[in-house]
């Protein structure tokens, strides 16, 4: 009896060893896009007022743990019994992360930047809806990056057994949304750290100038993330369309990968934003 005890300890044992290596494994494999991750949720979480960014980002953090909870079983099944069907969610996915991405810089560069006090009108009249849809966009744009995430993951153990792909997915999911978003946490809370460590040291020494330091760092930290996430969002769309359509791998096999992928990524997002904004004229046409 105590014989068989021991020997299903072993067993689990040793099915928890080889998680470990297909994990380090899967999670070296997935790296880059969980960069591209932090970029862009980091850039999402921001832009709040100071009470509301550790409930805004749990927020987000809740609704990317809901998104590994569909999005692991369903790829496991599909990886089983519909492979094609990976390669088309992963597909609708890039136009969406181009979308959002290309969207960002038509802001950017054609529409106005806002006075002062139709900022604090509009945060005053819609602080609520504009929150929630913040976060809404950052949950979908969390979901086709950790369908992405999943899949790379899957795809380094398709040779394992059931159990062990099972695992190891699940692993690399659940420290992707923990590493991602405990991260941005501490990027988020920056200048509240900078401003205890001021006044604990009453602004001198070592401490006075690190809080400082990180009180100052903060905006140019969210404007770089900014930057960086926006071009993560083409790259990482551009990269689904040159790894998953055979034609664009074959596409100008003399050009570097990064400049393909961000150039056919931005043609995907100018060509999103322009249905986009065809079906919205449409649709005020309908309602007239």
């Amino acid at each position: 009896m105590a014989s068989g005890f021991f020997a299903i300890l072993d067993d689990i044992a040793a099915l928890m060893d080889d998680v470990a290596v297909t994990a380090k494994i899967a999670t070296r494999k997935t790296a880059g896009i969980l960069g591209d991750d932090l970029a862009v949720n980091a850039e999402k979480a921001t832009g709040f007022l100071a009470s509301r960014e550790l409930p805004v980002l749990w927020a987000i953090t809740k609704g990317s743990l809901l998104n590994k909870l569909i999005i692991v079983p369903i790829a496991l099944l599909l990886n089983a019994f519909l492979p094609v069907a990976i390669k088309i969610i992963l597909i609708l996915g890039g136009f969406y992360l181009a979308y959002e991405g290309v969207e960002k810089i038509i802001e950017y560069l054609f529409h106005r930047s806002k006075k002062g006090h139709e900022v604090v009108a509009e945060v005053k009249q819609d602080g609520a809806e504009a929150e929630k849809a913040k976060v809404k966009s950052a949950v979908m744009t969390d979901f086709i990056l950790s369908v992405e995430i999943v899949i790379i993951a899957l795809g380094t153990v398709l040779e394992e057994s059931l159990s062990i792909q099972i695992l190891t997915v699940s692993v690399v999911a659940l420290l992707a949304t923990i590493g991602v978003y405990g991260i941005v946490a501490l990027i988020v809370r920056m200048d509240d750290i900078g401003y205890k460590l001021i006044k604990s040291s009453n602004d001198k020494g070592f401490f006075g100038g690190l809080g400082q330091l990180l009180v100052k760092s903060l905006p140019l930290i969210i404007r770089f993330l900014g930057v960086v996430g926006t071009i993560a969002l083409i790259l990482v769309s551009g990269g689904i369309f040159v790894h998953n359509i055979e034609f664009f791998h074959h596409l100008l096999p003399a050009l570097s990968s990064i400049v393909k992928e961000f150039a056919i990524g931005l043609a995907a997002g100018l060509v999103a934003v322009a249905f986009a904004a065809g079906g919205g004229k449409l649709a005020g046409l309908i309602k007239r």
